[in-house]
C-alpha cells in the first residue's frame, strides 16, 4: 500500500529542518525619501521539510529567490514572515550570536562552481576553509579531519 506523505507529515513525523511559510521582502524606496513605497517578494510562502541525510535542491529560473530562499533560512536575511524550525527548536527569531552554532551544521552550495569556488585552492583548503572559519581545532586536528572527509568522499590525501 503507497502513501502519498505532506510536506508537514513524514513517517516518524520528524524533520531536521523544517520551513514554514518563509517570506523574505526587500522594500524599495521612493526617492529621496525613506518611505517605503512598496516590497519586492523576493519568497513568498515557501515550505518543505528536510530530514536527516536527505539533501535538498532548489531549482529555479535565475532571479527567482534560490539563494535568497537559502540565505533566509541560515538567517543571513532576516525573514519577513514565516518559520525556521531547525531539529525541533524554532531558529526564527534567534540573534546572530546565537545562530552561530546553528550555521556550523547548516551550508549552502551555489549552482556556479565556478563562481563559488577559487580554482587558486586545493580541494583539502576548500574543505578546511569552513574549520578555519570557525577557529575550534589545531592545525593537526584540522588536517587530520581534512584527510578524513577527502577519504569519506573517495579522494586521498594527496588530493589534500
Amino acid at each position: 500500500m503507497e502513501k502519498n506523505i505532506e510536506c508537514d507529515e513524514t513517517i516518524n513525523n520528524k524533520y531536521l529542518v523544517e520551513v514554514q511559510g518563509l517570506k523574505k521582502y526587500f522594500p524599495v524606496r521612493n526617492g529621496f525619501s525613506k518611505k517605503t513605497a512598496k516590497n519586492v517578494k523576493a519568497v513568498d510562502g515557501v515550505s518543505f521539510g528536510i530530514k536527516k541525510g536527505e539533501t535538498l535542491g532548489l531549482v529555479g529560473e535565475s532571479g527567482c529567490g534560490k539563494t535568497t530562499c537559502g540565505r533566509t533560512i541560515l538567517k543571513l536575511y532576516e525573514p519577513t514572515g514565516g518559520k525556521i524550525i531547525y531539529d525541533g527548536k524554532d531558529i526564527t527569531s534567534l540573534s546572530s550570536n546565537e545562530m552561530l552554532k546553528y550555521r556550523q551544521r547548516m551550508q549552502i552550495i551555489f549552482q556556479d562552481p565556478y563562481a563559488s569556488l577559487d580554482p587558486r585552492m586545493t580541494v583539502g583548503d576548500i574543505v578546511g576553509e569552513p574549520i578555519d572559519i570557525q577557529k575550534n581545532m589545531t592545525k593537526k586536528e584540522r588536517n587530520e579531519r581534512v584527510h578524513y572527509l577527502l577519504n569519506k568522499v573517495g579522494l586521498n590525501s594527496e588530493h589534500a
